[in-house]
């Protein structure tokens, strides 16, 4: 149980970093959690090693480098919501009738769209915040020795991974990986990508052996 527990947690850690540099600007707050960590820098090594790190402020980086790319990635040149990816027209659906959504409302994930100043739900990062929080309830699950809620949000997580994130989302951040102009985007672009495949796997792994006896 330990083990699991350090597994969640680590992964909770993870959908939140993320989850925050897919859904708005950095901030001075988000690059110094990234940097004071030396586990979390070596997950961006081409950041890690970028000699304008050194030659500019944090701020002249967020204002000439960082923001610029945000905004070309998220705002402009890239499109990062399922419903563009999936639907033959590719518009952009934030009505009822979006599967993500439906499945957030079924779960009580409530988006504010303009906090998150996202136009749908179906946004990368809000997925991902959505895989932050049932991380994050499948934690409290496990410290209440509620081995089916565990195993229950394994399947909940599997699901979405399999038919939504992975379906569409690896498609955008190869796409962003690509595009960027910033090794922060990059590198964060990659790890996001690797993390998704590497964390499947892991539930896969979970539901074989420590779920296996669930009905």
């Amino acid at each position: 149980m330990n083990e699991m527990k350090q597994e969640i947690e680590n992964r909770i850690a993870l959908y939140a970093l993320i989850s925050r540099l897919m859904l708005t600007e950095v901030d001075e707050a988000l690059l110094e959690t990234i940097e004071k960590d030396e586990k979390l820098l070596a997950l961006f090594p081409n950041y890690r090693t970028w000699e304008k790190r050194t030659a500019f402020t944090t701020n002249e980086l967020i204002e000439q480098y960082y923001n610029v790319d945000f905004a070309n990635l998220f705002l402009m040149h890239l499109v990062p919501y399922e419903s563009f990816y999936v639907r033959d027209d590719q518009m952009i659906d934030s009505g009822g009738g979006n599967p993500v959504i439906e499945l957030y409302n079924a779960l009580d994930f409530k988006v504010e769209l303009d906090k998150a100043r996202v136009v749908s739900g179906d946004h990368i990062g809000v997925e991902l915040e959505f895989m932050y929080m049932l991380c994050t309830a499948q934690l409290k699950a496990l410290e209440a020795e509620d081995k089916a809620g565990v195993c229950e949000l394994f399947q909940i997580e599997k699901g979405f991974l399999k038919e939504h994130l992975l379906e569409w989302g690896s498609m955008f951040l190869i796409n962003a990986k690509r595009e960027s102009r910033t090794p922060l985007y990059h590198d964060g672009s990659e790890l996001t990508l690797e993390f998704l495949l590497s964390d499947y796997e892991y539930i896969n792994e979970k539901l074989d052996r420590f779920c296996q006896d669930i009905a």
